[in-house]
C-alpha cells in the first residue's frame, strides 16, 4: 500500500512516499529559509507563491526517488490545516487535482496531529500519551488516545515558543531562523546567568504565554550592556526559561492525568537542550519520553503520510471539496 504525503503548511514544501504505513521510500523537503531570512521571519505571500513553483517538481522527484509511478499511489494525504492559509491551500489544491487525475482518494490531515504522530514513524508508542507540539507557529499540549481521538489540554495564548525565539533573534540582529541560532550560541552560555520570568508556570492550567518572556528579554537587553562576552549567557538564560515552562507544564499534565508517556514534536523539539531537560525530568518521575529524529520534528510529508495511512485503512477519506483552515480545530 503506497501513500503519498504532502505538507505545505508554512514555508517548507514537502512530499513523501510511505509503503504499508512503515517503510519510508522517499521524503523530500524544500526549505525557503533563504527567501525569508532577509525579513527575519516567514512572509506568507512569498511562501505560498514558492509552493506553486515547487509542488509539481517535487512530486515528480519524490516518485523518482521512490522508483514509482503515479499509478502506484493508492491515496494522497495532505495537510488541510492549521497553518498559513495561502500555503495550506497550495498543497490542498495540488492534492485535489492529483486525486482527480489519478482517480484515488484524498485524506485531509491535521498538521498538529501529524506532528504528534510522527513519532510512530520510528517508535511503537503505546496509547494514550501526552503530546507537546512546539514550533514556530504552535505550542500545544494534547492527550492522544488514538488516531483522530485527541483532546487539547492547553495552548499558547500569544506567541508560540519558536516565534518568541525568532523575534528575539531578529531584535538582536542575529539572523533567521532564530531558534537554531540561539541554540548554538546558548551552548557556550550559562543558563543561570539571568533569571527570566516563567510566565504562567504555576497557573492551574496547561496554557502558555511567551510574549511576556520575550518582553522581559528585550527590556533586559535595553537596560544592560550586551556584548560578545555575555550574549551567550543571556541567550542561554532566555532559552532555559522557555524550556522550563514547557517541561513543567507537560510533565504536570502527564502526572495529573496519570499517563506515564510523553511525546515531544515540532521544530523546537530538535533542540538539544530541550531534549536534555525532558529526559532528565522524566527520568526522575519515571515517565517515558519520546523524541523523533530531527528530520521528522520539522515539517515533513512523511508524518502526513503516516496519519493518512491509518485513515485510509479505516475508510476515513475526505471529500474532494475539503476546505483548508488556518487555526487548530478543537475536539
Amino acid at each position: 500500500m503506497i501513500i503519498l504525503g504532502i505538507d505545505t503548511s508554512c514555508d517548507d514544501t514537502s512530499f513523501a512516499v510511505l509503503r504499508n504505513g512503515r517503510e519510508l521510500l522517499a521524503n523530500l523537503v524544500s526549505s525557503q529559509i533563504d527567501l525569508h531570512r532577509v525579513f527575519g521571519g516567514v512572509v506568507p505571500e512569498i511562501a505560498s507563491r514558492k509552493h506553486v513553483e515547487l509542488v509539481d517538481q517535487l512530486y515528480r522527484e519524490v516518485l523518482q526517488n521512490a522508483n514509482l509511478s503515479g499509478k502506484s499511489i493508492q491515496a494522497i494525504g495532505v495537510t488541510s490545516g492549521p497553518g498559513l492559509i495561502g500555503s495550506v491551500l497550495m498543497g490542498l489544491c495540488f492534492a485535489k487535482g492529483l486525486s482527480l487525475s489519478l482517480g484515488i482518494p484524498i485524506i485531509g490531515v491535521n498538521h498538529i496531529e501529524a506532528h504528534a504522530m510522527s513519532i510512530l514513524l520510528e517508535y511503537d508508542v503505546e496509547f494514550p500519551f501526552i503530546a507537546l507540539v512546539v514550533s514556530g507557529g504552535h505550542t500545544i499540549i494534547l492527550r492522544i488516545d488514538d488516531f483522530g481521538l485527541y483532546k487539547v489540554l492547553g495552548s499558547t495564548r500569544d506567541d508560540a515558543a519558536g516565534e518568541a525565539f525568532d523575534k528575539i533573534a531578529k531584535f538582536l540582529g542575529l539572523g533567521y531562523p532564530g531558534g537554531r541560532i540561539i541554540e548554538e550560541m546558548s551552548k557556550e552560555g550559562k543558563p543561570d546567568h539571568v533569571f527570566f520570568p516563567r510566565p504562567m508556570i504555576d497557573d492551574n492550567n496547561y496554557d502558555f504565554s511567551f510574549s511576556g518572556l520575550k518582553t522581559a528579554m528585550i527590556n533586559y537587553i535595553k537596560k544592560y550592556n550586551v556584548n560578545n562576552e555575555n550574549i551567550s549567557d543571556i541567550l542561554s538564560s532566555f532559552q532555559e526559561a522557555a524550556f522550563d515552562v514547557l517541561a513543567n507544564k507537560t510533565l504536570r499534565a502527564a502526572k495529573n492525568i496519570g499517563i506515564p508517556r510523553i511525546v515531544v514534536g515540532g521544530g523546537v523539539a530538535s533542540n538539544g537542550r530541550l531534549r536534555a531537560i525532558f529526559h532528565e525530568r522524566c527520568s526522575k518521575d519515571r515517565i517515558d519520553v519520546f523524541f523523533s529524529s530531527p528530520e521528522f520534528c520539522t515539517d515533513n510529508g512523511a508524518m502526513v503520510a503516516k496519519v493518512a495511512h491509518h485513515y485510509y485503512v479505516t475508510n476515513k477519506t475526505s471529500p474532494i471539496d475539503i476546505a483548508g483552515y488556518s487555526r487548530m480545530k478543537f475536539h
